[in-house]
């Protein structure tokens, strides 16, 4: 009988409590996850200007070759 008692609360929480509070759990976390922080926000704002520098920097070796070797891009 004692079985019994703890079976029916057992079985409530595993079928009804469970499923919603990991479901809760884990739609919480990704949307925490999809949200940068102040550091990965600096970091991502450094890489971009980084790679704008590097944009002009590849345009400008590609104008000095194209001046000096017209058929560079075909070899």
């Amino acid at each position: 009988m004692s079985a019994l008692f703890l079976a029916i609360p057992l079985t409530i929480f595993m079928l009804f409590v469970a499923p919603i509070w990991l479901w809760l759990h884990y739609s919480n976390r990704a949307e925490r996850g999809a949200e940068l922080n102040g550091n990965e926000r600096q970091r991502l704002i450094q890489l971009s200007d980084e790679a704008q520098r590097m944009r002009a920097r590849i345009e400008t070796l590609e104008q000095i070759l194209d001046a000096e070797h017209p058929n560079w891009r075909n070899d």
